[in-house]
């Protein structure tokens, strides 16, 4: 196998096509080759991880190193307890080259579609043809300022989460984050102490906030021990853990919410809890970050709030979540349901040679995407052998389509 950048060549036919160079991509590819089964791996950006090299610097694992690794590789030891973003890239790098894995990188897809029983994979760089495809651009790959927000109209600086590297930009500056998950929170965080004048956190519904670290140990087995029990039953036994280690935040404007972390997570596209360190919870208590209403929509210089009230701000960070944009991709197949999710996932083809894996919410990012990709390697490989059996058997014995 091989790495490099796309060709110019106008239609090629491949083995085994994965879409992405994430985690999943990477292990997809990973665990077909350890089976005998020849794959290619199609990325737009630059490199692995392209979605990891975008986010934040200061972004770390909510999952502890232990937990985190892709199949055949651990996570090295120097990435510390809770890998950040730079150590995740490394990782994925490393993984790549050890397995061998042919990523051809700078190549955009543009649409999968059906081609007389093969798969057209589309991209700007010529066609590829194959009879296995699989989709692993991610759950959370696509995000955007809500356009509701009107910005723009505004002169406030508008981005989205997935534009904000540092607070370098941002100092001496009043700036709102609107969202209340991990990232809101913790780029809320890094702007009140990397130089902010002022940080606001805009607020729709109050998120359910879990500790990174207990006693400084990775929370990740009890959450996967949890997660087997009916949600009501998880939510009851964390309850005492957020008492003890997050306290009651209604005074700062973040109450308690309806729901706890495992109901909610339960619904498709739902967020999870927001996993954060002590020192995001001490922020918000000492004030540096101030919790207001939802946003309703930006004005020529104004930030105006669901409650009414409005605020003067130099910009504006959208942390309001990502969707996995599959609709260009393969909108045409009848294979998303109403929220744009596949139909089908992992092991299970949508369609016959067409795989989605890892489109699911689960706790422990790479943990997850590994066990998935395994799942999916094992089932695609399968076929092939039984392909194999079948161009081995005598003509007579062949069976035909629709025959058992």
């Amino acid at each position: 196998m091989r790495s490099g950048t796309a060709g110019t060549e106008s239609e090629e036919t491949l083995p085994v096509v994965v879409i992405g160079a994430g985690p999943t991509g990477l292990a997809t590819a990973a665990g077909l080759g350890r089976r005998g089964v020849p794959a290619v791996v199609l990325e737009q950006g630059d490199g692995v991880g392209a979605a990891w090299r975008g986010r934040y610097r200061g972004l770390r694992l909510n999952s502890g190193r232990t937990f985190s690794g892709l199949p055949g590789m651990r996570m090295p030891r120097q990435a510390g307890t809770f890998p950040g973003r730079d150590d995740v890239i490394a990782y994925l790098e490393a993984y790549s080259a050890a397995a061998g894995i042919d990523v051809r990188t700078g190549v955009r897809v543009r649409r999968v579609t059906d081609d007389r029983g093969q798969w057209r994979v589309v991209t700007d760089h010529g066609d590829r043809r194959t009879g296995e495809v699989v989709v692993a651009t991610g759950l959370l790959s696509r995000g955007c300022v809500p356009s509701e927000w009107g910005a723009e109209r505004s002169s406030i600086r508008a981005l989205h989460s997935t534009g904000y590297g540092d607070p370098a930009p941002f100092t001496g500056c009043d700036v709102l984050v609107a969202g209340a998950g991990s990232s809101g929170l913790e780029i809320a965080h890094d702007l009140a102490r990397g130089g902010a004048r002022s940080v606001w956190l805009s607020v729709r519904r109050p998120p359910n906030i879990l500790p990174r670290a207990v006693a400084g140990m990775p929370g990740d087995p009890a959450v996967h021990l949890l997660r087997r029990l009916p949600p009501r039953v998880a939510d009851a036994a964390v309850r005492p853990l957020q008492r003890r280690t997050i306290g009651d935040l209604t005074d700062v404007g973040l109450p308690a919410p309806d729901e706890g972390p495992f109901t909610r997570q339960r619904r498709p596209l739902d967020a999870g809890p927001a996993i954060v360190d002590r020192e995001v919870v001490d922020d918000l208590r000492a004030g540096r970050i101030r919790v207001v209403a939802a946003v309703e929509r930006l004005s020529r210089d104004r930030v105006h709030l669901a409650d009414g009230s409005s605020l003067r701000v130099d910009a504006v960070i959208a942390a309001t979540g990502l969707r996995p944009g599959l609709e260009p991709l393969v909108g045409d197949l009848d294979v998303l349901d109403g929220d744009g999710l596949p139909v089908a996932q992992d092991e299970q083809p949508a369609l016959p040679g067409l795989r989605f894996v890892n489109f699911g919410m689960r706790p422990g990012l790479l943990a997850a995407a590994g066990q998935r990709a395994r799942r999916t390697a094992i089932a695609i490989s399968r076929e092939y052998r039984e392909r194999d059996d079948e161009a081995e058997r005598p003509r007579w014995l062949a069976r035909r389509p629709g025959t058992v």
